[in-house]
């Protein structure tokens, strides 16, 4: 053995320790490198002194609200509910006279409330506030569900119980509270303000809100900034916040439905052909099951993320402050989750399957309905395009509804409307986060996406994941003090974004 040979094995312990050094120090660097972007990632939330609200007399409020509450104002569309509409019309002139007194009020289509406070400067862009009267009615047979009956508007425990307490008449008589008050206090806007109280919206909107945006095309107006329901403040949804997180929608996710129908060879049941239309149908679901539209975190939600990562504590501080690095991660987690991958994608599901008559018949068609909802920078056309793509090959036809609308533009965070919000909110209730976020559902503010700068999707409600199957659901309701801040909030919104 020569003597370098002899030196050999001596050598490798000594390279495998230079490698081990070299691996330490790179991971040591990139400590060093997320330490230093955790630590130098800036807060995105407006620096603000507290200010008390307007003096509100939240039990007397949420009487009034009651009152709104135990009228059915489902919408029908033969009009069987006209008399509930009727009556919660001729309640809100009652109780709040000022308002009909200073502001002009117009009846759109059956029962959608159109009001106008007329601005003092002429060449300011209006500026307007949506909610809507409708509610969806009660399924059949959850009735007994309900700690209290559904339209009984009860006042127990410190909430105000019933169908539209939460969704969304507490925002139609909010901002009517809202408006009395500077009505009475002799405020006087600077901005023309639109109130628009829509009768229709859980089916649409295309009685009311479509009605509006129309008109206002047609008089040539168009609007700085409109307010929406939309989304809330949240409690324990964010993780790594402890603070309340109050998610305001820049955009909403746009809407498509497609029918696909497969074709197959029919006949008797007895002698079954080898491919039938139920069968290519469940292999084109297979497959677009399997394939679904890509996801990425990118845009409002990623936006969402870094304006709350300095607000966020432990290791997800370090994770949302890195995204640049994390952004795989995150991606994977939030898909677990059926509501945070739905920020993420466009979704699809199946709603509506229909196929033979006859237990002995095979069918030769198939038909399946599919709903998606479009992520913004997906199109219709982009969605069926995949659609095809999946399917090529199979003896399937894809159809598109006919109604149906794109996602909504994105507004910015730098809008006078957001700055107005987030200044309100955090004026009233210190130490909430505000932050961007993507409206998963839908609103009636889809009707005016080319009629207004800016489009905030938000309501100033509490809530935490026990709260969220209420929506639309069993025992909605909310609470007198929480409704109290919601009219203060509006009041205060009112103010700033009528300030020069």
């Amino acid at each position: 053995m020569t003597e370098s040979q002899m030196r050999q094995p001596a050598r490798q312990p000594s390279l495998i320790k230079r490698i081990l050094w070299l691996l330490a120090g790179l991971l040591f660097g990139l400590a060093l490198i997320l330490a230093w972007q955790t630590w130098r990632f800036p807060s995105r939330q407006i620096q603000v002194e507290p200010r008390p609200g307007v003096a509100v007399d939240a039990e007397a409020a949420a009487r009034r609200l009651s009152a709104a509450v135990q009228l059915r104002t489902v919408w029908s569309a033969t009009d069987a509910n006209a008399a509930a509409f009727e009556s919660l019309r001729h309640l809100i002139q009652h109780i709040y006279p000022g308002v009909h007194t200073t502001l002009m009020r117009q009846i759109i289509g059956k029962h959608a409330m159109l009001y106008t406070w007329p601005g003092t400067d002429p060449k300011a862009k209006p500026i307007a506030l949506l909610a809507h009267q409708d509610v969806v009615s009660v399924a059949p047979g959850t009735d007994k569900d309900w700690q209290v009956p559904p339209f009984s508007g009860a006042i127990q425990g410190g909430f105000v119980w019933g169908r539209g307490a939460w969704d969304d008449k507490s925002s139609v008589m909010a901002i009517m509270e809202a408006v009395e008050s500077l009505v009475q206090a002799g405020f006087k806007p600077r901005q023309t303000i639109y109130l628009l109280f829509n009768a229709d919206e859980e089916v649409g909107g295309d009685e009311g809100a479509a009605q509006v945006a129309k008109l206002w095309r047609e008089q040539g107006i168009k609007l700085e900034f409109l307010l929406d329901e939309g989304m809330v403040i949240t409690h324990g949804l964010v993780p790594g916040v402890k603070a309340p997180v109050a998610l305001v929608g820049m955009s909403q996710k746009g809407y498509l439905t497609l029918k696909l129908t497969a074709k197959g060879q029919p006949g008797h049941s007895s002698q079954p052909p080898k491919h039938h239309a139920i069968g290519v149908l469940a292999e084109a679901l297979q497959r677009l099951e399997a394939h679904p539209m890509p996801g990425r975190l990118a845009g409002l939600p990623r936006e969402m993320m870094e304006s709350v990562a300095a607000e966020a504590s432990g290791p997800m501080r370090v994770v949302l402050s890195n995204l640049w690095l994390t952004r795989t991660l995150v991606e994977r987690e939030l898909a677990k989750t059926p509501a945070a991958d739905a920020m993420l994608r466009t979704t699809a599901v199946p709603t509506i399957l229909k196929a033979g008559e006859l237990e002995n018949v095979v069918p030769g068609l198939a038909t399946v309905v599919i709903n998606y909802r479009l992520l913004p920078g997906d199109t219709s056309q982009t969605v069926i395009q995949h659609v095809q793509q999946v399917v090529e090959g199979l003896d399937v036809s894809v159809e598109r509804h006919p109604k149906g609308a794109e996602a909504a533009p994105v507004s910015s965070t730098d809008s006078k409307g957001y700055q107005a919000l987030a200044r309100s909110l955090r004026e009233l209730q210190p130490g909430t986060v505000v932050a961007p976020g993507l409206l998963i559902g839908g609103t009636d503010s889809i009707h005016f996406t080319d009629l207004a700068e800016t489009i905030l999707r938000f309501r100033p409600i509490h809530v935490t994941a026990q709260d969220l199957a209420r929506i639309h659901g069993t025992n909605e309701r909310i609470g007198v003090k929480e409704y109290g801040e919601m009219i203060q909030f509006y009041e205060r919104l009112l103010r700033h974004v009528n300030e020069r």
